[in-house]
């Protein structure tokens, strides 16, 4: 009788355990997500003058100028470099794949990658940083150091035909602080500042 007891216990207090943390437990995370944090809870989801979806604040991704001229490339700022490509699948997409190269710094494929990286951004007049010459752990990074963007300000603001202040002020505008003050370093979001930069454009 006691076997029975203890089995139907045990089957009782399973029965609790998963209701509590299978279904009460994150459905109560979606509804505070939801309620008190949407924008986050959703994706971080960043649209642009028209309403559409153009990306994530939390997600990297390649920038490209709507003009058909190559040489309208240096109206962007540039990204971390990305071991994935920024996840692009074949319908031009993120997919949201991340991922390092796991190649060791002695690794001559990394050293040929780093080295035509750095001769690139030369020939665009940018004066390489770390972050612009290697990938992030994850190769998804959105942001890039103050200093990585302040070394692109000339160029964009050239190739947009902008007072290099005007720039630099939205530099300055879309730059993140540490976290609480404390965490991390400061970054730029490059897809905000991208963004931005388009429709101080269309203005």
């Amino acid at each position: 009788m006691s076997i029975l007891r203890e089995t139907i216990t045990g089957i009782r207090t399973t029965f609790i355990l998963w209701l509590l943390t299978a279904l009460i437990y994150p459905f109560l995370l979606i509804l505070i997500g939801q309620f008190i944090f949407p924008y986050q809870a959703n994706g971080s989801l960043i649209t642009n003058a028209q309403g559409n979806i153009i990306g994530s604040a939390l997600i990297g991704q390649n920038f490209t100028s709507d003009r058909a001229s190559l040489a309208l490339r240096d109206r962007y700022f540039l990204s971390r470099p990305s071991t994935t490509n920024y996840s692009t699948g074949d319908d031009a997409k993120p997919t949201g794949v991340s991922g390092a190269s796991n190649l060791a710094p002695s690794n001559t494929d990394l050293t040929k990658r780093v080295q035509e990286t750095i001769t690139q951004l030369k020939q665009q007049g940018i004066e390489p940083t770390a972050d612009l010459v290697y990938t992030s752990g994850s190769s998804l990074d959105p942001h890039i150091t103050p200093e990585a963007a302040k070394a692109q300000i000339q160029r964009v603001a050239k190739a947009r035909g902008l007072d290099t202040n005007q720039v630099e002020f939205l530099v300055n505008k879309n730059t993140e602080g540490r976290f609480l003050s404390i965490f991390g370093e400061p970054g730029v979001n490059v897809l905000t500042l991208n963004l931005a930069l388009d429709n101080l454009n269309r203005s």
